[in-house]
C-alpha cells in the first residue's frame, strides 16, 4: 500500500499512516478498500452539490464558442428551460436515474416525438460531461441504444415522418416559366434557390463576396452550411443572369424590404402563396431536383448527392475523399437549368 510521494510525506507522516492501516488490519478491514471507499464518500459530497441545471450550464459555457450555427446555440438553454428543468434542474447529477430520464421524456414523447429526441440527446451529454468531470459514477441512464430503445419507442414509430412537400420534376418547367413571368427580388431569389439546390438560408443569406463571376462559382462558407463545410455551386447560364441583373447596394445578394438586409425567410414562401401553391415549400425542390437527376440523367449517385450538400459514404469514406466532384457538378447545374428552361 503506497502511503504517498516522498515529496508530501514526511517519514513521521509516514509512519503514522503505516500505524493507521496496522490498526486496521488488526480489525480485519482492508486498509486499501478503506481509502477508497473515504475517497468515494468524498466525490459523492461533491457531486451532491452539482445539480443538472449546473452541470448544464458548464457545459453549454464549455461547448457553446464551438456551435457555429446561433439557432442550435440558443435552442439548447431554451429547450432545457422548457422540458427538463422543472424535473432534473435541482436534482443532483449523480442522483439522476433512468425513471427521472423517463419522467421529464414520456410527457412529450408522443405529442413531440423530434423535439423529445433532440432533448434525450442533450440529457445525455450533459451526464456524459458530468461523469468525465467525476460526478457520476454510473451508466449513462439518457442512452438510447440498448436501454431507452427497449423502453420508449422509436420516433419513426410514434408518428411517421412528414417530408417537405415537393413538386414532380415532370411540373418544373411550367412552374419556372411562371415564376419567370413574375418581377420581384423574392421570385429571383425562389428561382436561383431551385437553380441552385440550395436551401432557403442559404440563398437569402448570400453574399457578393461569396459569388465569382468570372470563375460562375458560389462559395457557400462552412458556417452558413449546415453540416459545417464549405459548398461549392456551379453556376449555370440561368443563374448568371439572375445575378446579374441585380442590383449590388450592399454585402447581401438578394435585397430584402429593409435597405441593405437580406430577404425574410418568410420571402419565398410568399411568392409560392402569391403563385396559388400553398402545397409547396420551398425546400421540397431540393427533393424535386434530386428525383430528376435520378431519373431523368446517367449522372453518378454521388454526384447527384453532393450538389445538395448532402454527405456521401461513411465517416472513413469521407475522410480520404478529398475532391467534390465540381466538374462533373457543373455539368449536372447545366442539365438541370436546361430541364428547368424547356417550354412546356
Amino acid at each position: 500500500m503506497g502511503l504517498g510521494p516522498v515529496h508530501a510525506i514526511s517519514l513521521a507522516d509516514a509512519r503514522e499512516k503505516a500505524r493507521e492501516a496496522r490498526k486496521l488490519l488488526l480489525a480485519r478491514m482492508d486498509p486499501i478498500n478503506a481509502r477508497n471507499s473515504q475517497a468515494a464518500r468524498a466525490a459523492a459530497e461533491v457531486a451532491s452539490g452539482i445539480t443538472f441545471r449546473s452541470a448544464a450550464e458548464s457545459y453549454i459555457e464549455a461547448h457553446g464558442p464551438t456551435w457555429k450555427n446561433k439557432a442550435h446555440a440558443a435552442q439548447w438553454p431554451a429547450s432545457l428551460e422548457l422540458y427538463v428543468y422543472d424535473t432534473l434542474g435541482a436534482v443532483a447529477v449523480g442522483a439522476i436515474d433512468t425513471g427521472l430520464i423517463l419522467k421529464t421524456l414520456e410527457p412529450i414523447w408522443r405529442t413531440k416525438p423530434e423535439t423529445a429526441s433532440r432533448i434525450r440527446g442533450r440529457i445525455e451529454l450533459v451526464l456524459d460531461w458530468a461523469a468525465a468531470r467525476g460526478y457520476r459514477s454510473r451508466e449513462n441512464p439518457a442512452r438510447w441504444r440498448g436501454h431507452l430503445d427497449k423502453l420508449l419507442p422509436a420516433k419513426s414509430k410514434v408518428r411517421p415522418i412528414v417530408h417537405h412537400p415537393a413538386l414532380a420534376y415532370r411540373e418544373i418547367p411550367k412552374f419556372m416559366k411562371a415564376l419567370r413571368a413574375r418581377d420581384g427580388v423574392g421570385s429571383r431569389c425562389l428561382e436561383f434557390t431551385v437553380l441552385t439546390g440550395a436551401r432557403t438560408a442559404e440563398a437569402i443569406n448570400a453574399t457578393w463576396n461569396e459569388i465569382d463571376l468570372k470563375l460562375r462559382l458560389w462559395t457557400i462558407p462552412g458556417a452558413r452550411m449546415k453540416g459545417g463545410r464549405e459548398h461549392r455551386v456551379p453556376l449555370s447560364d440561368r443563374a448568371m443572369a439572375i445575378l446579374k441583373k441585380l442590383p449590388r447596394e450592399g454585402k447581401f445578394v438578394f435585397i430584402g424590404a429593409r435597405e441593405k438586409m437580406p430577404l425574410s425567410n418568410m420571402a419565398m414562401l410568399k411568392v409560392l402563396k402569391s403563385m396559388g401553391r400553398n402545397d409547396l415549400t420551398v425546400h421540397g425542390f431540393r427533393s424535386t431536383f434530386r428525383d430528376w437527376a435520378a431519373e431523368q440523367t446517367n449522372f453518378p449517385r454521388d454526384v447527384a448527392e453532393m450538389a445538395i450538400a448532402h454527405a456521401v459514404g461513411d465517416k472513413v469514406e469521407a475522410a480520404y475523399r478529398r475532391g467534390d466532384l465540381f466538374e462533373k457538378r457543373r455539368g449536372l447545374a447545366k442539365a438541370w437549368a436546361t430541364y428547368c428552361g424547356a417550354s412546356k
